[in-house]
C-alpha cells in the first residue's frame, strides 16, 4: 500500500475531539496543505499542540479561526490576535508551556519516557498543580511527557518511503513530533524515489510516517 495520498484521505483518519501535534516555528515547517483540509473537513473540539498559534491566517490560525480548537497547547500566542481574544472570552483552553520544556515534553513523550524534569517555571505560575521534585540538593519541576492521536509535519523532500529531509530551520518541531503521534501525515514540499536520499541525509526515517501528502494534492 503505497502511502502517498491525497489530503482528503489521509485528513479523514481525524476525527473530533482528537490530539494533533502540528510542526512548524511561526508557520515554517508547518505543512499547510494538510491544514487547509482538516478546515475544509470541519472536524472540531481539537486539541492541538504546537509551537504558536500561527497568524489568523496561516498555519493552525486557521484552524483558531474556524473555531475547531477546544484546547491549544503552546509556547506563545503573540502572533495570533484571535487566539488572546478566544482564552480571555474562554472559548479555547489555551496551555502556555516554556519553549524548552514543550519540545523536552514531546521528546519524552516519542521515547517512551514519563516525562522531564526542568528547573524552568520554579516560583511561578508554572508550577502550579505539578509536583517538585528535589535531586543533590536542587529543585525540579516534573513535567509529564506530551504525546497526540496524530502529528501533521512538513517536510523538504520526502521519497515514497516516507523517509524525510527538511531544510534550513523548517526541521524545528517537526523531527520530535514525528515520534510522539500515533499516525503521522507529512505535506511533502517534493516527493522523490526511494533511494534517492542518502541514508545518511535523512532526518525522519520512513518507519515514523504513515501517510505523504504532497503540496498542492
Amino acid at each position: 500500500m503505497s502511502k502517498v495520498v491525497l489530503a482528503k484521505e489521509a485528513i479523514s483518519h481525524i476525527k473530533d475531539g482528537m490530539s494533533i501535534m502540528v510542526g512548524g516555528f511561526m508557520v515554517q515547517g508547518t505543512p499547510e496543505n494538510l491544514i487547509d483540509a482538516i478546515v475544509e473537513c470541519g472536524v472540531k473540539d481539537l486539541t492541538i499542540i504546537c509551537n504558536d498559534a500561527g497568524y489568523p491566517d496561516k498555519g493552525v490560525g486557521k484552524l483558531i479561526s474556524n473555531g475547531q480548537v477546544k484546547k491549544l497547547i503552546a509556547s506563545h500566542i503573540g502572533l495570533n490576535p484571535m487566539a488572546g481574544e478566544l482564552m480571555n472570552e474562554g472559548k479555547m483552553e489555551v496551555v502556555l508551556v516554556p519553549q524548552g520544556t514543550l519540545v523536552e515534553q514531546i521528546r519524552s513523550g516519542g521515547a517512551g519516557l514519563g516525562g522531564v524534569l526542568t528547573p524552568t517555571g520554579l516560583g511561578t505560575i508554572v508550577e502550579e498543580g505539578k509536583k517538585i521534585l528535589e535531586i543533590q540538593g536542587e529543585k525540579y519541576l516534573l513535567e509529564e511527557a506530551l504525546k497526540a492521536d496524530v502529528a501533521l509535519i512538513g517536510g523538504s523532500i520526502v521519497d515514497k518511503k516516507g523517509n524525510i529531509v527538511y531544510r534550513y530551520t523548517t526541521q524545528n518541531f517537526n523531527k520530535v513530533m514525528a515520534t510522539a503521534a500515533e499516525l503521522v501525515m507529512v505535506g511533502a514540499k517534493e516527493i522523490v524515489e526511494p533511494g534517492t536520499i542518502h541514508v545518511d541525509n535523512v532526518m525522519t526515517p520512513h518507519l515514523f510516517v504513515d501517510y505523504i501528502v504532497k503540496e498542492g494534492e
